[in-house]
């Protein structure tokens, strides 16, 4: 990576926008990696199977009961507009439960998945031989770092719901920052596993993110977009979790060759 390209905006976004689709090649050319995809799409499959089925049974038994109904006209009309949106929240509760415990049941098999593509792109292996009690202890770290970070965005994103109460321009505010923060929770999830392996503090970490702003935001919004594809949801986990990994190691051969350059020219 040339000092010119790394300072170019539109590279830098475009970068990490595609760094997600370019790991999906990456995958398909070391299937030695598709065993870590394959467990968790498949507990994602589960979960995301048992959440509908719990969800919607609970929409048919209970939320169908209480919606009120009658003999006129107005009546029949509210029944199906709140049948609609009663519909429209249990998906939203289903989704966001299903993302939130697939994240976490999946979280051990990606940080395995982040580490082995750690060592196919630096050559570097990791000499620990393995063990059920060093992945036990490696799954319950991560289990509870998974567990801070979804609590912090599930608090920090219903604090900015109150914006909606302030009169004009709230609403505004409100999509503006929601946003903002869903693709930095985006950027520091799927960057996260890296981050944890090098034992970086999230003051780190977000010194690490905002000095490459554009690169992470361009990141961000790749990951966001896949997320949008229907059914894409299962497999775009290991996949932001490789794009991650891609980066951290592109961003470490580019920095070595800058002060290589750097180097060479003062000793020239």
């Amino acid at each position: 990576m040339s000092r010119s390209s790394s300072r170019n905006p539109v590279s830098n976004f475009s970068r990490g926008f595609f760094a997600p689709f370019r790991s999906i090649r990456f995958l398909m050319s070391h299937p030695a990696l598709l065993k870590y995809v394959v467990i968790p799409f498949l507990i994602n499959l589960v979960v995301f199977s048992g959440s509908v089925y719990l969800g919607f049974d609970f929409f048919n038994d209970s939320v169908v009961n209480m919606i009120p109904q009658g003999e006129a006209w107005y009546w029949a009309l509210l029944y199906y507009f709140v049948w609609v949106v009663a519909v429209l929240v249990t998906t939203i509760i289903v989704f966001f439960s299903f993302t939130v415990i697939g994240n976490l049941i999946a979280s051990p098999f990606n940080d395995l998945l982040s580490e082995r593509t750690e060592q196919l792109l630096t050559g570097v292996k990791n000499e620990d031989s393995f063990s059920l009690k060093q992945f036990g202890g490696d799954a319950l770290r991560t289990l509870v770092t998974e567990v801070k970070k979804l609590s912090a965005f599930v608090g920090v994103m219903l604090f900015l719901l109150l914006l909606n109460f302030i009169p004009g321009i709230g609403s505004a505010i409100y999509s503006v920052l929601a946003v903002a923060l869903t693709l930095f929770f985006l950027v520091v999830e799927y960057m996260g596993y890296v981050f944890s392996r090098k034992r970086m503090m999230f003051r780190a970490q977000r010194r690490y993110i905002f000095s490459r702003n554009l690169k992470m935001l361009g990141f961000g919004t790749g990951v966001l977009a896949l997320l949008a594809i229907p059914f894409l949801q299962f497999a775009c986990i290991p996949i932001a979790v490789v794009g991650g990994t891609q980066l951290w190691c592109e961003d470490a051969e580019g920095g070595a060759a800058l002060e290589k350059q750097d180097s060479e020219v003062l000793n020239s």
